[in-house]
Order: C-alpha cells, then structure tokens, then sequence
C-alpha cells in the first residue's frame, strides 16, 4: 500500500472517530483506487499515549476495505466492550493515535511454534471459543512464542493456557501492514 493510500484510510479512521464521538453525521467513505475497494480484513486500533482505547476489526470483508475501516474506526470508538465503562471523550480527540493494520487472509498451521514473533498474527479457536493477537502485540509486550499463544488462549480465547498445543485447537497465522498517526497529524 503507498503513501497516499495510507493517508486516504487514516484520515476516514480519523474523520469517523471524530463524527461519532462528538455525535455528527459520519462522513461516507469512498475512493476510486482500486485498492481501496478490494475486499480485506483490518483492525483499527486506538490509543491514548500507550493507553489503549479501543481495537475492533474483522478478519474478511465481502465489502471495500475504505468502508470497513470506516466500520472498525466507529466500533473500536463507540463498541469496545472493555471500555463501556470508560468510553472516549470529545477532550481526549487531540491525544488520539489510530493505527489501522491491514491484513493478510488467515492461514491454518498445524506448528503453531512457526510463528515469526513481530510478524504473524495469531487467531486461536476452538469449539465457539476464540481469539486473536495481531502482529504487533508480540513486539509491544517482548513475550515469547509460548506467552504469545498462552495468553491469547488464555485471556483472549477464555480457554487453558495450553490450549493452543490440542489437536482439536485450530491455529491461524496471518501478517499485516501496520500504520497509523495522531489524530491531529492526519
């Protein structure tokens, strides 16, 4: 993805966050770049310095990625169930930086140890039960192949730490383009 393609999906991120946090109209997304309009998983994360705020994505789309993005920006903004409690105020749209990663169709390993730390994803899921890390979370927190996938089994997935070594554990990698600015910056 170049530059400018960049740009066009921060600044829907952006201009969403803003609209449904100050309760305006939303703004409609839309682009002629090809790109753009291919149908593709993302997440759209948001952060408060290196307090997260909220992080919704879907890992396929029938629809163009500059509307889901759009989608994720509104839900990690007004739906994030951990932050009910503490939702995002109009005073904290100038502290807010929004990442958006772009993802690659998942995978299935059946060696879910051949995960590349800072590069793959994980998606853990087993029976109804599931749960995901993206890529960066590995770096973020230094954790090991083996924390990586304990702790999305366990405080993602609800399931054993150790669920991720069952055969009957589905593990699926993927990779994503990461990006992201201030609110402010875009």
């Amino acid at each position: 993805m170049n530059d400018a393609q960049k740009q066009t999906l921060l600044k829907v991120a952006r201009e969403t966050v803003e609209a449904v946090i100050r309760r305006e109209a939303v703004p409609e997304a839309k682009s002629d770049d090809p790109e753009l309009n291919a149908p593709c998983g993302c997440f759209v994360t948001l952060k408060n310095g290196e307090r997260l705020r909220g992080c919704i994505g879907q890992f396929t789309s029938e629809r163009p990625l500059i509307e889901l993005v759009g989608e994720m920006a509104k839900s990690s903004a007004t739906s994030d169930p951990r932050f009910f409690a503490d939702p995002i105020t109009a005073d904290e749209l100038e502290q807010l930086d929004v990442e958006i990663s772009v993802l690659s169709p998942l995978q299935r390993t059946e060696d879910a140890l051949s995960l590349r730390l800072g590069v793959d994803g994980i998606y853990i899921k087993k029976g109804r039960a599931s749960g995901c890390f993206l890529p960066q979370v590995a770096t973020e927190t230094g954790w090991s192949k083996e924390d990586f996938l304990s702790y999305c089994c366990a405080h993602k997935a609800g399931l054993a730490a150790d669920a991720w070594r069952e055969p009957e554990t589905e593990v699926y990698l993927f990779t994503a383009e990461v990006f992201g600015s201030l609110l402010t910056d875009i």
